[in-house]
């Protein structure tokens, strides 16, 4: 960590609705981090960000690099690309890829909401999966594939059809816990729910308590992980089974 008295962590931000679910997050949990977030740009026309060609443009290398830039001064101790849809729809080796270039250009350790839900399973030991998709079934599929690059095992998959992030910022914690039962295999170890642009981090409790098991959430596995990276542990049992560190795992510290 640097020698400022919080961690510095630093968003390459694609846009969506809930930069506030962030910011309440790190209030919650102690103000030990500060969040700085740069904008990126992002495919598709604002209305249709979900769909593959969007998300393949959203996931350029140089559009990265770009706002990446913009963190240097700012001396972060970790740069995260917390979107899990540009993460993910190119594959393993492209997400990997996003990570050399951030870890380039602000020297320092990086990760993605993609790979923190790989590194999130590879700490508590699932592998086999349910999937509660707030995208179209092709995105939800690209999300499966790259699941599957990393040997888990996806039991079962919904998808619910948000044609954009801004579309689905407006899910509601009941919307998304009324359709969890038709998510849950009775054989997964873990309820995935992809999707930074929703709002979810106080919402992991009451997920689990309507799923029966662990739920990782886009937001909840990115916190974990920014955090992780920035040197700082979690262990605070209102944020669900992951966050508050029941799971016994080694965490990995990533691209650096």
């Amino acid at each position: 960590m640097n020698n400022h008295q919080q961690a510095r962590i630093g968003f390459v931000w694609p846009g969506g609705g809930s930069e506030h679910d962030f910011y309440q997050f790190l209030e919650e949990t102690g103000d030990r981090a500060r969040l700085f977030i740069t904008c990126t740009r992002v495919g598709g026309d604002g209305d249709n960000d979900h769909d593959i060609e969007a998300l393949e443009q959203t996931s350029r290398l140089d559009w990265l690099v770009e706002a990446a830039l913009r963190l240097i001064p700012l001396k972060v101790d970790c740069v995260y690309w917390p979107c899990t849809s540009g993460s993910f729809i190119r594959g393993k080796a492209h997400a990997e890829e996003q990570l050399r270039v951030l870890t380039d250009t602000v020297s320092a350790p990086s990760g993605s909401t993609s790979l923190a839900f790989i590194e999130a399973l590879r700490y508590s030991g699932f592998r086999r999966v349910s999937v509660l998709s707030t995208y179209p079934e092709p995105a939800s599929r690209a999300f499966e594939s790259f699941l599957n690059e990393f040997d888990i095992e996806v039991l079962n998959m919904i998808w619910l059809n948000a044609p954009s992030g801004w579309d689905a910022a407006l899910f509601q914690p009941e919307f998304i816990i009324k359709h969890i039962p038709r998510a849950i295999h009775p054989d997964a170890d873990v309820l995935l729910i992809p999707d930074t642009a929703m709002p979810s981090t106080f919402a992991i409790k009451d997920f689990e308590s309507c799923a029966g098991i662990p739920v990782f959430t886009a937001n909840g596995v990115t916190m974990w992980h920014a955090m992780g990276l920035a040197g700082l542990t979690l262990s605070d049992p209102r944020f669900g089974t992951l966050i508050a560190g029941n799971l016994g795992g080694k965490f990995e510290s990533g691209s650096s």
